[in-house]
């Protein structure tokens, strides 16, 4: 009697493969990893002691409905608790916004290159994906993501800053597109960058979820916060939206650690908001740098920036790993370089201005 293979889900023949950014080599050459976007910083002030102090709890549950997140978040940002639901990181709830929304049929609309979670999370669900390229100038083009739209379209991602392109768009041209899609289509303003935004005309998506019922906000704790490590994200939505993530989400999926933590990082913003504005000034110093050796690099709200170099991708990110860091390479596009602490900065800027003498 011959053997047969457990029956699998179609929809994951081919699924794209999520690669995290390559660590620093452990006593080798690559001393710094600006590969993650991750924050360089260790916790904030009292952050690590509030987590110890969950882990002695670990052997119960976690507060499922992460009720004292919740409260502090709908204070924090003057929302409805009920508009709040938690994941675990922003890719989590992602993930939970469209199988709340989106399947076999469906539609999902989004820009490319961005979040490379999209194209996996969807085709998970059985949905389509719909990429809508970005502009020549590395930005989402909304006017194209509008023209996009058909009766099958469920779902709208616009990351605002991009991932990985650190370009963000702006709240005229972001309430026009808004104004043009369906009030059915619930579209996703991905923010994980949003507390290095320092350009006064990309808007808080929060506010314009205030009166439009079709929009929902991720949010994470990952990226400004430092809590990469403990997986912990949000969104903010009207209800029915809200409820519908509640429903979807993993039981206990997100840790009493992180639970505590992000609260502990939450009433220690006056010290967040110090270290997100260094790091803006570094990313500063290295953006007008790259421009000074004579690089195209795009305004950046992030936390990184990005080098469209193509098929020099590689040679680039090899030679940035033989001076000393690592940093995130789109084969055959282009690369993004997380704003680090200054010593790998000064290594990744040594390394651009070597490589750019050599074209």
């Amino acid at each position: 009697m011959s053997e047969k293979s457990p029956k699998l889900r179609a929809e994951l023949d081919g699924i794209p493969t999520y690669k995290p950014g390559k660590p620093a080599a452990a006593g080798g050459a690559v001393a710094y990893k600006l590969s993650s976007n991750e924050n360089p910083y260790p916790p904030l002030t009292g952050v690590l002691e509030t987590a110890v102090a969950a882990a002695g709890n670990f052997n119960r549950y976690p507060d499922m409905t992460c009720a004292a997140l919740v409260n502090e978040l709908a204070e924090r940002f003057g929302v409805p608790a009920e508009h709040i639901a938690t994941g675990t990181g922003s890719v989590g709830v992602a993930q939970s916004l469209i199988q709340s929304t989106a399947g076999p049929g469906d539609e999902v609309i989004y820009a490319w290159r961005s979040f490379e979670a999209y194209p996996i999370i969807t085709q998970i669900s059985g949905a389509t994906s719909v990429r809508v390229p970005l502009t020549d100038g590395d930005v989402h083009d909304l006017d194209a993501m509008a023209e996009a739209i058909t009766e099958r379209t469920r779902l709208i991602f616009v990351c605002n800053p991009n991932n990985p392109t650190g370009t963000a768009v702006r709240r005229a041209e972001l309430e026009r597109f808004l104004d043009r899609v369906p009030s059915d289509v619930l579209v996703v303003l991905d923010e994980a960058y949003r507390e290095f935004v320092r350009d006064t005309d990309v808007p808080d998506g929060i506010e314009l979820y205030r009166s439009r019922p079709n929009v929902a906000v991720l949010r994470t704790f990952s990226k400004a916060y430092g809590l990469a490590g403990l997986r912990v994200g949000f969104a903010v939505a009207h209800e029915p939206v809200a409820a519908a993530l509640r429903k979807t989400a993993v039981p206990f999926g997100v840790s009493q650690l992180a639970q505590d933590a992000a609260v502990a990082s939450l009433r220690a913003e006056d010290e967040l908001l110090g270290r997100v504005g260094a790091l803006v000034c570094e990313r500063k110093r290295v953006h007008d740098a790259l421009l000074a050796q004579g690089w195209t690099v795009p305004d950046t709200q992030a936390n990184f920036v990005w080098m469209r170099l193509g098929e020099r991708t590689a040679d680039f990110a090899a030679a940035c790993e033989k001076a000393g860091v690592v940093v995130r390479p789109f084969a055959g596009e282009g690369l993004r370089i997380t704003i680090g602490e200054t010593e790998a900065n000064d290594i990744f800027l040594h390394a651009a201005e070597a490589f750019f003498k050599e074209l």
